[in-house]
C-alpha cells in the first residue's frame, strides 16, 4: 500500500525529460566526486576532529561552536564538508524521483536508488571514522567507499543516457569486457594501497597532541612503491586493452572514452610522483583525491560503454516490458 501510494505521489511530479535525468545523474555523479574531495580537505587541514562528535558536531549542537580547544578555522571546514552530504542526499533523491517518475527500466531504477542507500553508508562510515578518533583504516574505508560510490554514479550516467526501448549492442568481445573488469580490480588495488600510503603519510587528519591520531606503522616508502607497481599494472592493462580494441573495431563512442581514461591516469601518475618528490603538499593530496576519482568514473564509463543500448531504427518497436 505504501508503494503504491509512493508511485501515486510521484506520479503527480512532471514528467522529467532524458535531458534533465541526465543532468540530475552527472549531479549526483559530481557530489559523489566532490565530497571525497573536500574529505580530503578535511584531512590536509588537520580538520578532522574540527566536529568531534557524531551525529552532533558538539555534544548538544548540530552546529559549531565557539570552544578554545577546537579553532574556528577546523571547525567550519570539517562542518563545511558534513554540510555537502545534504547536497549528496538531494541529487541523489532527485535522481530516484526523476527515473521513477519517468518509468525507467529495472536496471536504471537499481542504480538510481544505490545512490540514496550509498549515502546513508557513507554517512555511518563518516560517523565511525569521527568516533573512533579517525582510525586509519576507518579513514581508508571512508574513501574506498567513496570511490565505490563515484563508480556506481558514472555507470548511472551511462545507464541513463541509454534508451529503455533500443537494443542491447555490444561493442568489444567478451575476452575485452573482461580485460576492461580486470583493469578495474587493478584499479581498486591502485586504490586501497593508496590509502594504505597516506595512512602512514604525513597528514593524519588531526594534529591535537592530547589525542594523537594512529597511524599505520608501516615504512611509508615501500607503500608507495606497492602504489606505484599496481599503477603500473593498471596502466599496462589499459594500453593491452587499447591494442585489442582497435584490433576488434572501435567505435568512436569507446574510443573516445578510452583516450580520456589514458590521459588522465597519466596525469594522475604525474601528480603522485611530483607528490612524491616535494614531501607530499596539502593542496597535491586534495588535487590527488580529485583525479582518483576521475579515473574511477572514467574506468567505469569505458566499461558501461562496451555493452550498451542504442536506438531502434525508425518505425521499428519493442514491446513494454517495464513493470507496472
Amino acid at each position: 500500500m505504501l508503494s503504491r501510494a509512493f508511485l501515486r505521489l510521484v506520479d503527480r511530479l512532471p514528467l522529467p525529460s532524458r535531458r534533465t535525468q541526465l543532468l540530475l545523474a552527472l549531479a549526483a555523479l559530481a557530489t559523489q566526486a566532490g565530497i571525497a574531495v573536500t574529505g580530503a580537505i578535511v584531512r590536509v587541514t588537520a580538520s578532522g576532529l574540527g566536529c568531534p562528535t557524531w551525529p552532533q558536531c558538539f555534544p548538544g549542537s548540530f552546529t559549531p561552536v565557539s570552544v578554545s580547544e577546537v579553532p574556528g578555522i577546523h571547525q567550519a571546514v570539517e562542518f563545511g564538508n558534513r554540510l555537502l552530504v545534504f547536497a549528496v542526499t538531494l541529487c541523489a533523491a532527485l535522481i530516484v524521483l526523476a527515473v521513477i517518475r519517468a518509468r525507467r527500466r529495472r536496471e536504471v531504477l537499481i542504480y538510481a536508488w544505490l545512490m540514496p542507500a550509498g549515502t546513508v553508508l557513507q554517512s555511518i562510515l563518516g560517523g565511525i571514522t569521527v568516533l573512533t578518533g579517525l582510525l586509519w583504516w576507518t579513514v581508508a574505508l571512508h574513501l574506498l567507499a567513496s570511490m565505490l560510490m563515484v563508480w556506481l554514479a558514472a555507470v548511472l550516467v551511462s545507464k541513463v543516457a541509454t534508451p529503455d526501448d533500443g537494443v542491447e549492442t555490444v561493442r568489444a568481445p567478451a575476452p575485452l569486457r573482461m580485460l576492461t573488469a580486470l583493469s578495474a580490480v587493478a584499479l581498486a588495488g591502485v586504490l586501497v594501497a593508496g590509502t594504505l600510503v597516506t595512512a602512514a603519510g604525513p597528514h593524519a587528519g588531526d594534529k591535537s597532541i592530547d589525542r594523537p591520531v594512529a597511524r599505520l606503522e608501516v615504512e611509508i616508502t615501500t607503500l608507495v612503491h606497492l602504489h606505484a607497481q599496481l599503477l603500473i599494472g593498471y596502466l599496462a592493462l589499459l594500453i593491452g586493452l587499447g591494442f585489442g580494441l582497435y584490433a576488434t573495431g572501435i567505435t568512436t563512442p569507446v574510443r573516445d572514452r578510452y583516450f580520456v581514461l589514458i590521459g588522465l591516469v597519466l596525469a594522475q601518475s604525474s601528480v603522485g610522483v611530483v607528490q612524491y618528490f616535494t614531501d607530499v603538499p596539502a593542496a597535491l593530496v586534495a588535487i590527488h583525491v580529485g583525479g582518483a576519482a576521475l579515473c574511477t568514473a572514467a574506468t567505469a564509463a569505458l566499461w558501461a560503454s562496451l555493452r550498451t543500448r542504442e536506438a531502434l531504427p525508425a518505425g521499428v518497436r519493442q514491446p513494454d516490458t517495464q513493470p507496472a
